[in-house]
């Protein structure tokens, strides 16, 4: 779960890359936070609702806990946290890292601090504590349920944050700051007056301030209290110390530190600080981030991020925040590492650094160790700080590094600081681009919030041509600022097309976007410049090694190392482990670079190389997830290899951004072949992942690339695939016209096999249209020209689909016989997908004849096939059928656990259909419960999905339970429109039973 949080030290809330989570009411809160402090394992039903109710729940306490839990992931998935509140016997799982709830990184940081004051660290455990307690916001769990676990829990975390203060201020004691922690802990002890520990560190902190008679009067202070209110006496630890002042224990001096505020010794104190950019705009985690120098962490922190996205104005605000600790003096250098030609070496810098801080130019050492330990002996004892911009690399900066005291090295680079890390301790601050929110803000700044404010599309449009990047969007601001009549959306069609380079530069101004990538691309070596150049012409967003090493033609490890190269100059970022993108900006500026040191011819082969590696992967994963799928055996030349059916399907997960694009590009320029062929080998995958909607678009690319291709064969694969892709759309007609062209095709080739899978696809639409007579006899069909040739997999195939039209048109009793021997014919194969699909006909089919234990027994063995496989759309369709078995067997929480699954499961696969689905189900369970108001919601959800996922069926289906719904609550007039609506939708459907029988309820 990228970009999760969950926040419990204060109010409860939950964000995700949506947005933050819509939880209303406070129990929904109190459920979200118990999970969340048992993020990734199941919490059980019981300790949920004591977590909500305490000792006395009401007895509809589990029926009112699946609607909380209903509500509570409906609130997560609105906010972009897809299938993380799981269903999982006998409980409910969050399924995020630990390290996306505060609390958990605050008792992490705790735990790390107690380690740090062990090993005699104080200045890390002071820093690593005071990042943690920034993390609270307020009471722990503040607008939770005040009841149970809840209360125990807020009780118990607002007891650590206490136990943290405590540390904290033990460690800066340690520090010498016992004269900042007098008065921090005065105010602490307003609120805990008898709190022990406290006490004992302000008494210490008095003390060591020189106020030993203020540090007795605390002491006596809390020894009444305690003699009045419990008759006892302090612990013994505040009584060893109020012994050893009495005694004056030398012991109890403070360290020797620098002063807190140091008095600047005689000399030059260097203020060289440039200005602060003008419209600077957020940036709060990165600052927040540098603040930690200041709290006694590393001495060095390092600014690392791609050309263009404010590296130098990021540290020049800081340092300009930070100046007051700094009395000694601000250095400033440029470092020149975006120009190779240009850097300044070591000696140079070291040169401009001493002659900064004092030291005359005839006195500088010739030799570089002997001017670095001249540094270093200049600011011991001295309070400076030194930042050092646009660093090449570490040997740049390794000699510039402070040794000791109370100096500070701030560093921008575009490179990775991984060497310099090798030898200090460095905080680094990974600068990306703005988020969308920062950027348009940024615009506002320079333009003026009116006129951001009347354009907030186009706003938001250009900040995301801009790349979210700093420096472009202060170009594309200055040039619309020039004009104030000129639109912003008249930009934006400017900065659409490939000159966008051109117009992201101001006259006058030799920094332009373009500029800020030529220095990071000189510096690249020979094979990472020509990779750069190549991933340009990758058709894709994102790309692997695999594709690297494509494009250059070379083995794995010159292609890791390229990639790497780019990776660490921030010329290509990491999205996800073995995924990486070239932003916009970069892939424009890439193929400007490819257009003028490369030949159309190395291009051309460049492109040929990257879809053919496409063509070799899809290959290997369909020999894996769907092995009878033989008609395309492409020639690889580096063929790829998986370990097994969930490899194949992850990796091919990875790929998806990238597969209608390379199939695109493969059509347009001369690879119609390898574009029908990749679609046709993806063919399992679409089938076991979903993404229909796709799907249809790649098939309607592949028709035309086998047209291009002049194979009418390849065609008729193509349009029978382009059907079943309609028809997983519920787009049943559109199905039956363009399989009607595909069957026509393969009777020309000759092609019995494709004739007979183009009649199985016709009667699946048909089915689809509840057209089961015609469903049946293109079956038999189908299953007749199989059988003709011995094709196994046809065989057994419509074999299946016929048992399963019987059920579907209520006549289950004449699907055994087919289903039966489906289930044969899959195993000899063997076929896993169609295996299941079988036992779970097998398993519809008992349950239609009223044998519940069987069909449950049956699905089971289906579903974990299914799942074995990774066919999560038809694992949804499964545990729908366990859902219904379990309500209809009365098991209501059962049931309810299927329908949860199923609906996360279409959720995460994006299916709106088959999300309606689930949501009307579990309305069913709590209509049958009964359950009004829940039920009432969930329905309701599912019609209002129809608009976007039409089926006249289960849109009649759930205004026939609607309708249930307003006659209990004695609503006869709406009960009456929704059943009339029912029953018109149910014979479009030709549904004439269903229609039949509730029109007799009138």
């Amino acid at each position: 779960m990228s970009q999760s949080q969950v926040r419990i030290l204060g109010p409860i809330e939950a964000s995700g890359s949506d947005g933050p989570a819509a939880l209303i009411g406070a129990r929904q809160r109190a459920l979200l936070a118990v999970l969340a402090m048992n993020a990734g394992t199941v919490v059980h039903q019981p300790r949920l609702i004591d977590a909500l109710w305490g000792w006395d729940p009401p007895r509809t306490a589990v029926k009112t806990l699946h609607s909380h839990i209903a509500r509570v992931r409906q609130a997560l998935e609105a906010c972009g946290l897809n299938g993380t509140l799981r269903t999982q016997h006998p409980g409910y799982r969050l399924d995020i890292p630990a390290q996306a709830v505060d609390a958990h990184r605050f008792e992490a940081a705790l735990t790390a601090a107690r380690t740090q004051l062990d090993a005699d660290q104080p200045e890390r455990a002071a820093a690593e504590l005071r990042e943690a307690l920034r993390l609270w916001r307020g009471d722990a769990l503040a607008d939770g349920e005040p009841t149970g676990w809840a209360a125990a829990e807020a009780a118990r975390l607002n007891e650590v944050r206490l136990c943290a203060v405590e540390l904290l201020w033990d460690a800066e004691l340690r520090l010498g700051g016992h004269r900042r922690a007098v008065g921090e802990l005065e105010k602490l002890l307003v609120g805990q007056p008898h709190r022990e520990r406290l006490v004992e560190l302000y008494m210490l902190a008095l003390h060591r301030c020189g106020r030993p008679a203020d540090a007795l009067e605390a002491y006596r202070r809390l020894r009444e209290h305690l003699a009045e209110e419990l008759g006892a006496d302090p612990g013994p630890a505040l009584q060893q110390l109020h012994t050893a002042i009495l005694r004056e224990d030398p012991a109890l001096t403070a360290p020797a530190t620098a002063p807190e505020l140091p008095a600047a010794p005689a000399g030059p104190r260097p203020a060289q600080l440039p200005a602060p950019a003008g419209h600077f705009t957020g940036r709060d985690t990165q600052l927040s981030a540098l603040d930690t120098l200041l709290s006694g962490g590393p001495r060095i922190g390092y600014v690392a991020g791609p050309a263009g996205m404010g590296k130098s104005a990021l540290a020049v605000q800081w340092a300009h925040r930070a100046a007051p600790h700094f009395p000694d003096g601000q250095v400033f250098l440029d470092l020149g590492g975006h120009d190779p030609d240009g850097a300044l070496d070591p000696a140079q810098a070291l040169a401009h650094v001493l002659t900064s801080l004092g030291v005359a130019g005839n006195r500088l050492p010739a030799a570089l160790s002997a001017r670095a330990a001249l540094l270093r002996d200049l600011v011991h004892d001295r309070r400076v700080l030194l930042v050092l911009d646009n660093a090449a690399d570490a040997e740049q900066v390794l000699p510039l590094v402070p040794a000791g005291g109370a100096s500070l090295l701030l560093v921008t680079g575009r490179h990775q600081p991984t060497a310099l890390a090798t030898h200090h301790d460095v905080r680094a601050v990974d600068l990306g681009a703005l988020d969308r929110h920062e950027a348009v803000a940024l615009l506002a700044r320079v333009l003026g919030a009116e006129r951001v404010q009347a354009e907030p599309e186009a706003a938001a449009e250009l900040a995301d041509l801009c790349d979210r990047m700093p420096l472009a969007l202060r170009i594309a601001a200055a040039k619309l600022a020039a004009r104030p009549g000129r639109r912003l959306a008249d930009l934006n069609t400017e900065l659409t097309d490939e000159d966008r380079l051109d117009e992201l530069a101001v006259p006058g101004d030799a920094r332009s976007v373009r500029t800020v990538f030529a220095g990071s691309y000189r510096a690249l070596s020979p094979a990472a410049a020509r990779l750069f150049r190549l991933l340009g012409q990758h058709p894709g967003p994102v790309f692997g090694e695999g594709v690297a090493q494509a494009a250059l033609g070379e083995r794995p490890g010159p292609a890791r190392r390229a990639l790497a190269e780019l990776l660490a100059a921030h010329l290509a970022t990491e999205d996800a482990p073995g995924r990486h993108r070239l932003h916009d900006l970069l892939r424009l500026y890439a193929r400007e670079r490819a257009a003028t040191e490369d030949t159309p011819a190395d291009l051309t082969d460049a492109t040929a190389r990257i879809v053919h590696w496409y063509l070799g992967v899809a290959d290997a994963a369909n020999r894996i997830v769907d092995p009878g799928r033989d008609r395309v055996r492409p020639q690889v030349e580096h063929p790829v290899e998986f370990a097994d059916h969930h490899a194949a399907l992850a990796f091919l997960d990875g790929e998806r951004p990238n597969l209608l694009p390379v199939a695109a590009h493969a059509a347009r320029h001369g690879h119609a072949a390898a574009a029908w062929q990749l679609t046709y080998l993806l063919t399992g995958f679409y089938d076991s992942r979903g993404h229909w909607g796709d799907r249809v678009l790649l098939c309607l690319l592949a028709v035309q690339a086998a047209q291009a291709d002049c194979d009418p064969g390849a065609e008729g694969l193509m349009r029978s695939a382009l059907g079943v892709a309609l028809i997983m759309t519920y787009r049943h007609d559109e199905a039956l016209d363009v399989l009607q062209g595909a069957l026509a095709l393969m009777r020309r080739c000759g092609d019995q096999r494709g004739e007979g899978h183009v009649h199985n696809n016709i009667a699946v639409a048909c089915a689809g249209l509840r057209r089961f007579d015609e469903a049946v006899e293109a079956y038999q069909q189908a299953l007749a020209l199989h059988t003709a040739i011995d094709n196994r997999l046809g065989i057994a195939l419509a074999l299946n689909n016929i048992g399963d039209a019987y059920v579907r048109m209520g006549r289950p009793e004449l699907s055994g016989p087919y289903l039966t021997r489906a289930l044969a014919g899959s195993r000899e194969l063997p076929n896993a997908r169609l295996e299941a699909a079988a036992l779970s006909g097998l398993g519809q089919s008992r349950l239609a004849l009223g044998d519940l234990t069987g069909s449950l027994d049956l699905l089971r063995q289906a579903l974990a096939v299914r799942r074995l496989s990774g066919d999560r759309r038809y694992e949804a369709d499964t545990r729908t059928t366990i859902g219904t078995a379990h309500l209809r067997g009365g098991d209501h929480d059962a049931a309810l656990a299927e329908f949860e699954q199923a609906l996360a499961l279409s959720q995460e696969l994006a299916d709106q259909h088959l999300e309606s689905v689930a949501l009307a189900n579990i309305g069913r369970v709590h209509l049958d419960r009964p359950d009004p108001v829940a039920a009432g919601g969930f329905l309701h959800l599912a019609l209002a999905l129809r608009s976007r996922a039409p089926d006249p069926y289960e849109t009649a289906s759930i205004l026939r339970d609607l309708a249930v719904l307003a006659a209990r609550a004695g609503d006869a007039e709406t009960a009456r429109d929704h059943r009339q609506q029912a029953v018109d939708l149910y014979r479009k459907a030709n549904a004439l039973a269903e229609a039949d029988a509730l029109a007799g309820l009138d």
